[in-house]
């Protein structure tokens, strides 16, 4: 069965993100999962203004809202706009930095 969502109406509760991977301060972060089919998951996640670090997992990601950078320690850095899509290889240490608020819907495999 196909299916779809309009991923500017999928409500994401935001929340101030630990210490440890928060580089400015006050970042907020939201993410909902919204479907899966098979080993493929889809949902939906939200960055607010500001700096942040991550480890990824294996992911593609189109941005939906918002501007900003993301790059990695390895290389490679993604200029982020509405309509970029981004690919991220699992174990990437990433800095996110966010200078309109971000949404981006995102697609990982199990």
């Amino acid at each position: 069965m196909i299916r779809s969502f309009q991923s500017r109406d999928v409500a994401v509760a935001m929340e101030r993100l630990d210490d440890a991977r928060n580089r400015s301060g006050n970042v907020t972060t939201g993410v909902r999962a919204v479907t899966a089919e098979g080993d493929m998951e889809v949902g939906v996640w939200e960055h607010s203004v500001g700096t942040s670090i991550d480890t990824e997992i294996e992911e593609v990601f189109v941005v939906i809202e918002g501007e900003g950078t993301v790059t990695c320690a390895e290389g490679g850095r993604i200029d982020l706009a509405p309509g970029v899509v981004g690919l991220l290889p699992a174990g990437a240490q990433t800095t996110w930095t966010v200078t309109s608020p971000l949404r981006k819907v995102w697609i990982t495999l199990s």
